[in-house]
């Protein structure tokens, strides 16, 4: 290939050649790069002190006293994912007896309040992967929107100037294919941290659930 033609297939030419529509796309799709990689780390991060937080359940079973158990969990929990639990099974509300949880048995009371703190742990470890599937289900079609617009952008250019040969529309189009690579390298990421991150909270579910089905049959009596 010459080295006029290899000229033809750049981003700096496709760029200086594109609309505000195609420079538009392109925006966008550097803005969802960027939420995607900070939701990435961010969560990589506060999954990893959840997973490292985890062996200090066993720990909490194994202190000696109540107090002492939950002051370990506190200490390695530093997302407050399995401390609260013990914290709301010693100290469940709801015992009044003019409310309608007064009327509850103890062992309903410390399942009720089990079971809206599980809900609260999983909200917090889920945070942002709905974010995360969205990106990666549209990336890939803001960048095809882009490629669509940025070939019929240049075949446009290209019957105005009355230039019809194939080294005039293979650059333009080949350039405009590069959204559709941009929407792909967005994506990707995105999908494979969502799976990743899908899998870890699976297990975290699962280890709280057990979690409060123990300390139910520890202070629901």
């Amino acid at each position: 290939m010459s080295a006029a033609s290899a000229s033809q297939f750049s981003l700096s030419q496709y760029w200086a050649q594109a609309d505000g529509i195609s420079h538009g796309v392109a925006y966008v799709l550097l803005a969802m790069s960027l939420v995607s990689w900070f939701v990435i780390l961010s969560k990589a991060f506060s999954l990893w002190r959840v997973r490292r937080a985890a062996p200090a359940v066993d720990a909490f079973w194994a202190s000696p006293s109540t107090d002492d158990g939950i002051a370990l969990l506190r200490a390695a929990d530093r997302e407050r994912v399995f401390a609260p639990l013990p914290e709301q099974a010693v100290q469940y509300s709801g015992a009044g007896a003019a409310s309608i949880a007064g009327g509850m048995s103890r062992s309903e009371q410390v399942t009720r309040v089990l079971r809206q703190q599980i809900t609260r742990s999983v909200h917090r470890v889920e945070g942002g992967l709905t974010l995360l599937a969205s990106i990666g289900a549209t990336a890939p079609f803001v960048g095809l929107l882009g490629t669509v617009w940025g070939i019929y952008h240049a075949l446009g250019n290209v019957s105005a100037a009355g230039v019809v040969q194939i080294d005039k529309v293979a650059g333009p189009v080949g350039e405009a294919l590069i959204m559709t690579g941009f929407g792909l390298a967005v994506a990707i990421p995105a999908v494979l941290a969502y799976n990743a991150f899908n899998r870890v909270n699976r297990i975290t579910a699962a280890e709280l659930d057990g979690f409060a089905h123990d300390l139910l049959a520890r202070f629901g009596k």
